[in-house]
């Protein structure tokens, strides 16, 4: 796909919706500059750019669904070629992640499938809502999934909530030789109560009641607004010339969808020149002694990339 420098400024943010007449209420994500930014950081395989930029875009869908201010923090932890993945959302609007990976292991397969470089293990979602509170963490197994069917795995068992999850990810090719501006999107719709909040649905509604083998036939509301979230393509979560709210009123205009005011998205990374300093001080000084090269300890952050270097005389003082 090519797309002029000017338009891949679109995009970044989160953007809220309802479908009042199906009881459907659902986000839709955009990323831009900001997954383009956290990815070339790092020296990413392109299919762990994908993997990372989808992570980053289901923290911001899900995180954006706090009703305060705090910190969502997505975590996979498995044996498979990307090991490690984390990609926290801060509200209102901050994210971040970054991937650990074997490079060998990627590069084995041609065309590894996100399943293949996940692995088994678990994806963990954790709500922090500040030091005095506790927090809440749900955990999926990952075992041959791919990222959109453990968020479907998790509203299904832990939450209770009818839930569809689309998402994508990949690089666009800029005009002008500026090489390639990698996207990412997702959109979720939910089938909540038409009063009362985000409860969880009455179990007519697609689940069954604890006890029985059979489930009740799904609310035919929630199978319409589902089957017309199936039908989103990956370039249209990707392309930056089509509004988000233009691709929303494609999926619903029939029934009539309300968009809310967006939330913007940006790039964040809590690291400071302070912070290592505090965080070594911490260590005895015999292994900050082994730490020390030139002079210097040297740091690198995990999730931007950046390079500390701090004198062990200041650790000292």
């Amino acid at each position: 796909m090519m797309a002029d420098t000017a338009a891949l400024t679109a995009g970044d943010l989160i953007l809220p919706f309802e479908v009042k007449p199906l009881g459907v209420r659902g986000r839709l994500v955009r990323l831009g500059p900001a997954v383009d930014d956290i990815l070339h950081r790092h020296a990413y395989p392109a299919p762990v750019s994908a993997l990372l930029a989808e992570a980053v875009a289901l923290a911001a869908i899900l995180g954006a669904m706090l009703k305060f201010d705090g910190k969502f923090i997505l975590q996979t932890k498995t044996d498979g070629p990307v090991d490690m993945i984390v990609a926290d959302y801060v509200a209102p609007g901050k994210i971040r992640g970054y991937a650990r990976f074997d490079a060998a292991r990627v590069a084995a397969p041609k065309t590894p499938t996100q399943a293949e470089l996940l692995g088994t293990g678990y994806l963990a979602m954790t709500v922090d809502q500040g030091p005095d509170m506790e927090r809440y963490q749900g955990i999926v197994p990952l075992d041959g999934a791919d990222l959109t069917a453990a968020a479907h795995s998790y509203f299904e068992k832990s939450e209770q909530i009818p839930t569809r999850l689309r998402m994508a990810a990949g690089p666009l090719i800029q005009r002008g030789n500026k090489g390639e501006a990698w996207r990412a999107g997702a959109i979720m719709v939910q089938h909540l109560p038409r009063e009362g909040g985000s409860s969880p649905l009455p179990t007519h509604s697609g689940d069954a009641p604890e006890g029985t083998d059979v489930a009740p036939q799904e609310n035919d509301d929630w199978v319409k607004a589902r089957l017309l979230l199936d039908t989103v393509e990956a370039h249209e979560l990707l392309d930056p010339q089509l509004p988000a709210e233009q691709l929303l009123y494609r999926l619903y205009h029939e029934d009539g969808v309300t968009a809310y005011p967006a939330t913007h998205l940006e790039r964040y990374c809590s690291c400071s020149q302070e912070g290592i300093a505090r965080m070594l001080s911490r260590f005895p000084a015999e292994d900050r002694a082994d730490m020390v090269t030139d002079g210097e300890i040297g740091v690198t952050c995990e999730f931007c990339s950046t390079t500390y270097k701090v004198k062990p005389e200041d650790l000292a003082s």
